[in-house]
């Protein structure tokens, strides 16, 4: 059964999309945690990070392009923006389609509360 996001990538599901080429595809995000949020995710389906192959390398490394130049087109760059790739339930993934969030706009604290 298809993931949201390949429902998006396909068109079947709307979405404001601000970058997409032949291996991933940018959209704002509906909730968004920041003045920026963005999800970047691949075109192929790799449901966690745990399910990166090898051969997969270019691609992982063209989300971080992705992230690096839509950072820059949206003006957060210069100040500081977070990039964070959740995996699986205790990492606090919700769609099982590896996806990067952009976020930056605002000061975003720190990473994790402390215990």
């Amino acid at each position: 059964m298809p993931t949201l996001f390949e429902k998006i990538i396909s068109g079947e599901l709307p979405a404001t999309i601000v970058f997409r080429d032949e291996r991933v595809t940018a959209f704002l995000d509906i909730h968004p945690a920041a003045p920026v949020h963005i999800l970047i995710v691949p075109n192929k389906a790799i449901a966690t990070v745990n399910d990166i192959a090898d051969s997969d390398e270019a691609l992982v490394g063209h989300l971080f392009i992705v992230a690096r130049d839509l950072a820059r087109q949206y003006g957060i760059a210069a100040e500081g923006y977070r990039l964070i790739i959740n995996c699986n339930s205790h990492g606090g993934q919700e769609v099982y389609h590896l996806h990067m969030h952009l976020l930056g706009g605002r000061p975003l604290g720190p990473m994790l509360q402390r215990l």
